[in-house]
């Protein structure tokens, strides 16, 4: 089977790499020349474990290529899939111009029967726009050639992408026709092998169904950060209570860890997109609303602790900060809650020393030379007047206590991941504040 991928982004790379892996023969297709050719020589735009290798493998095995050319790409597939952006509108609402232009581009070139795939993240009721531009292109031409469209949704957690894709929890595919079941099954055969689940329903619940996914996970994050900051209002551990809700079978205890809120490519553009499907549906999403109310103020609630204990000076201060990519195990940035922080840091005077592991290239398109880079996460602490913790990386939890308590100008950690364990660390002879932990001396006010 020969499959055509549109989008040569995030998803779009990991689901090319991971078809191509189980035997099928894709091409990936990309506007952005700089980089197909960047591609085409083994220069892998985004960092994902595991992807790079993938890919190479792939392409040396002549199972995956890439190409700026879709009309050379359509021939002799029988499926594309529209993997590319779905910007937010000022209004929250997904700017859907790329999807329809590629919808556009398939009307024009394809010759053969085709199954268009909306792989991208859309709103309900995109597949009947993109079967209209299709069918717009194909009446242009006068060319009688059937078409069907379906849904299917990425659930990829960034970090995991390749063994979300190849062991995934659940398939969820959207369609209206058994022409399109048929080849959609055949396509996911190799999965459902492995005894992963395919679920079929038609194409407007399958739209329905990624923003809920992501509206629900979403709001399990910020219900926590909600009932972490009431914890430290009363005196309560945020862990503690996390221990006991978690252990209900009901709740579980995936996404109720407390932070500094929720960032990247998904949970912030999909809640906002789904409250601003609501509302044009003359329905109010008050849940939602209040979820991205809640995500925004927990931005800034570790800006707060640092202000607060610097009696709102931070003039000259410096501050260490491990971590700057949303989460770990990537090096995306969109929507990281470092991005709320240091700016806040750098208007209220402070100097910010910045270290982790992948995310730095990136970091300097939004910050600039605004603040320092390391490639050491010590190196970072020098003269530093305390350390915030603003990504969980693996390698910030088990560090040299002693040697940061050395660098250090006085040994004082703002944790906004809660990666330790208060006790352990008055004894290593820090001063700690995390979230949702209240304490005597305890300076952080919230909000």
């Amino acid at each position: 089977m020969k499959i055509v991928i549109v989008g040569s982004g995030y998803v779009g790379l990991v689901t090319g790499a991971c078809f191509s892996e189980v035997g099928i023969n894709v091409t990936c297709v990309d506007i952005d020349k700089k980089k197909i050719d960047n591609l085409n020589n083994g220069i892998i735009p985004i960092y994902e474990p595991g992807l790079e290798n993938m890919i190479t493998r792939n392409m040396d095995k002549g199972r995956l290529s890439f190409t700026t050319n879709i009309k050379e790409a359509l021939k002799d597939a029988e499926v594309l899939f529209i993997s590319v952006g779905t910007p937010p509108d000022e209004d929250g609402s997904a700017d859907l111009k790329y999807v329809v232009a590629v919808a556009r581009d398939c009307g024009k070139h394809m010759n053969d029967y085709m199954l268009i795939v909306t792989k991208s993240t859309v709103p309900v009721g995109t597949s009947k726009k993109v079967k209209q531009a299709v069918q717009e292109e194909l009446d242009k031409r006068n060319a009688n050639i059937e078409f069907d469209v379906a849904s299917n949704p990425e659930f990829l957690k960034e970090g995991a992408a390749i063994n979300d894709f190849l062991k995934p929890d659940r398939i969820v595919v959207g369609l209206d026709s058994q022409r399109a079941e048929d080849l959609m099954k055949s396509l996911y055969k190799p999965f459902t092998l492995n005894g992963h689940p395919v679920i079929f329903m038609d194409i407007v619940s399958a739209e329905m169904t990624k923003y809920a996914a992501n509206a629900m996970l979403a709001t399990k994050i910020s219900f926590i950060n909600d009932i972490a900051n009431l914890c430290e209002i009363v005196g309560a551990d945020i862990n503690k209570v996390r221990k006991g809700i978690g252990s209900d079978s009901r709740i579980g205890t995936k996404f109720i860890y407390p932070g500094i809120g929720y960032g990247g490519s998904c949970f912030p553009k999909d809640v906002q997109a789904l409250i601003r499907t609501a509302s044009e549906n003359n329905y109010d999403l008050k849940v939602l609303q209040a979820v991205e109310a809640v995500n925004k103020l927990q931005k800034l609630v570790l800006f707060n602790k640092i202000n607060n204990y610097f009696d709102g000076d931070l003039k000259g201060k410096t501050i260490g900060v491990w971590g700057l990519s949303f989460k770990p195990q990537t090096d995306d940035m969109r929507e990281a809650p470092s991005l709320s922080i240091i700016n806040n840091l750098l208007e209220a005077g402070a100097v910010v020393k910045a270290y982790d592991p992948v995310a730095i290239p990136e970091a300097k398109h939004h910050f600039g030379d605004t603040i320092s880079y390391f490639e050491d996460q010590y190196e970072a602490l020098i003269d530093a007047d305390c350390l915030a913790i603003l990504t969980e990386w693996p390698e910030f939890k088990i560090p040299s206590f002693k040697i940061m308590t050395k660098l250090l100008n006085k040994p004082t950690i703002f944790d906004g991941r809660n990666i330790y364990d208060r006790e352990e660390m008055k004894k290593e002879g820090f001063e700690y504040y995390c979230i949702g932990v209240n304490t005597n001396e305890n300076k952080g006010v919230l909000v």
